[in-house]
């Protein structure tokens, strides 16, 4: 059956609305799919299934190859052709919700497969190399099974690596390749992970549980040893065949309007992860007043600041260089940096402390999943970002992380540990993601639905929640606020700019560090990123203006009856949604509160 291309109505559309009593064997159907769905993606990712506490697959990888990608397309273009078939205005309210949602998920990925970015399965921050190295992390070990499943994991490290290899071949031969600018350092991290190949996967064997016994141990532990040359070996030609044939290959130019119907791309990546029509133009303008309107609020704080007062010059200076006059302050005072990569780590470890009793009064749900703070890998490091949220699992008793960049450390100022913490951590991702995955009576799909918009929009509003905690009557604290603030609305000024508008990278570049105090350092790492990942960056800013939006009118709609535990818990029981979906939740939440305050008298 064909899929037509997407229709924009279908992205903004409204859950359909009942005309009929629900069907019991329309209902039953769309349960039978979604089943269907279910157990497929439970077969083809099966780190996925371990993940969810399912071991059936556990020492197994996913099919990295050219034939697994088109297999599984085509199972998702079959699938969701049943599933149109599938007539929502016969379904409960709640099913015709999921239908949309399911069918949205799928047809954007049928319509985003044409554009071929699946041929470029590496980047500078992630990449098969990243994933190798980190096997020893991701999973629990708790019993022999485990080891037995780690075991055969390895070894099928070697064939997944070279499937990876035959995809990026298909796409140097299609002309679809990364811009090289962002994958320059790809030899040197697969370098660095090959030096520390052993000692790292080696970790989980250090702990091997008492009930394991011995001479199950040395078994494991010889076994390991005969895994480690082929994976080393196919590392080894990766490394080669990356630095030797795929980086010549990679294009000089970095708009993704640069590639094969790159302007249609482009404005499906927006499409996807904004969950909205807003097009390059308006996203773009959009920043332009955001970035306006931070600047003036950032003015306003450097005048509480103790650099202001100390020289009576500075509030004579025209406002441009006294920004540039701060921020160079900013960059050079020792006070604002840590001297060791544990001393980072124990600050951000501090800050959560402070944040999560905090949590009670803003949120009437609370996840039961804890979290930990990890240093990033220090072979990734130098081209990652500031921190990153890695998932935990509930099934699986696995805590969320949250990682922090110790490389450079006079390029990673303390008055960001605040709002990197709220936006990682708590309120913001372990606190959405935990919640989500704890969501009971709620089909699996909903609970990791992609929506980039809600859950990077959801993390930069945590970052806000700072301010009714009180962890910004600091100026310089809240100056971080605002930086974080300001680094997400110059994103939509940048990535349109390079994507849609013909900006270079040393004028992304030169935005970025007029505007921000971000170190220059984080600053070209974040402009390669958005050079990598067209469209990503732009779903903070849209979906934390949308959320702000939304609790303003509940705001104003429900006046001093307004409670902002039960606003929270409206916009994340639901778990991740487009924001169009979030949009009729709140609006469906606020006449719910309506008439229970009128019915409390």
């Amino acid at each position: 059956m064909s899929i037509l291309p997407i229709a924009a109505a279908l992205l903004l559309a409204a859950v359909p609305a009942q005309h009929t009593p629900p069907d019991a064997n329309t209902a039953a159907r769309f349960n039978e799919l979604v089943e269907a769905h279910d157990q497929w993606r439970l077969t083809v990712y099966p780190e996925y299934a371990l993940r969810r506490g399912i071991e059936d697959r556990a020492g197994e990888l996913t099919d990295r190859t050219l034939a697994g990608i088109h297999k599984r397309q085509a199972w998702s273009e079959r699938f969701l052709g049943e599933l149109r078939e599938v007539d929502p205005t016969r379904l409960s309210a709640a099913d015709a919700r999921d239908h949309f949602l399911l069918a949205r998920e799928l047809q954007l990925g049928v319509d985003g497969f044409r554009f071929h970015a699946w041929m470029i399965p590496v980047d500078g921050r992630w990449g098969p190399h990243s994933q190798i190295a980190q096997m020893g992390e991701l999973a629990t070990f708790a019993d022999l099974d485990d080891y037995e499943s780690y075991l055969k994991r390895l070894a099928g490290v070697p064939g997944s690596l070279l499937g990876t290899m035959e995809v990026m071949r298909a796409g140097v031969e299609a002309g679809v390749v990364p811009p090289k600018v962002t994958v320059l350092q790809v030899p040197l991290q697969v370098r660095a992970v090959r030096t520390q190949l052993r000692d790292t996967l080696r970790r989980p064997f250090a702990r091997m549980p008492k009930s394991i016994a011995e001479a199950d141990r040395a078994r494991l532990v010889a076994e390991f040893e005969t895994r480690l040359d082929p994976i080393d070996t196919v590392l080894t030609e990766f490394e080669a065949f990356f630095a030797n044939d795929y980086l010549p290959a990679c294009r000089e130019s970095i708009a993704a309007t640069d590639m094969r119907d790159g302007a249609a791309w482009y404005a499906h990546q927006l499409r996807v992860h904004t969950t909205t029509e807003m097009s390059a133009k308006e996203i773009h303008e959009t920043g332009l007043a955001e970035v306006a309107r931070i600047r003036a609020e950032m003015m306003q704080v450097i005048a509480r600041t103790d650099w202001y007062a100390a020289d009576p010059a500075r509030a004579a200076m025209p406002e441009t260089e006294r920004f540039a006059a701060f921020i160079a302050f900013l960059r050079s005072d020792p006070r604002f940096y840590c001297s060791t990569p544990e001393e980072l780590l124990a600050r951000y470890r501090d800050v959560c402390k402070r944040i999560d009793p905090k949590l009670p009064a803003l949120f009437g749900t609370l996840p039961r999943l804890t979290y930990g703070i990890r240093e990033i890998p220090r072979f990734m490091a130098p081209t990652q970002t500031t921190a990153y949220y890695q998932p935990g699992s509930p099934q699986r008793a696995e805590p969320g992380y949250f990682y922090a960049n110790t490389y450079a450390l006079d390029q990673r100022p303390t008055y960001e540990f605040i709002p990197l913490s709220l936006h990682e951590a708590v309120p913001g991702h372990h606190f959405q993601i935990a919640l989500a995955q704890e969501l009971t009576g709620v089909r699996e799909f909903r609970k990791d639905f992609d929506s980039t918009a809600f859950t990077e929009g959801w993390a930069l509003y945590a970052e806000r929640l700072g301010i009714e905690m009180g962890f910004f009557d600091d100026p310089y604290d809240d100056f971080g606020r605002l930086l974080y603030e300001m680094w997400r609305s110059c994103r939509l000024v940048v990535d349109p700019g390079m994507h849609a508008f013909g900006w270079s990278r040393d004028r992304a570049i030169d935005f970025m560090k007029a505007n921000t105090a971000l170190s220059e350092l984080n600053i070209v790492n974040e402009v390669d990123r958005y050079i990598g990942w067209p469209g990503q960056a732009c779903g903070y800013k849209i979906g934390e203006l949308t959320i702000r939006r939304l609790r303003s009118e509940a705001e104003e709609a429900l006046g001093a009856r307004f409670d902002i535990r039960r606003f929270h818990d409206a916009v994340l029981l639901d778990g991740p949604v487009p924001l169009d979906l979030l949009e009729r939740n709140i609006a469906e939440w606020i006449s719910e509160e309506k008439r229970r305050i009128a019915a409390q008298g």
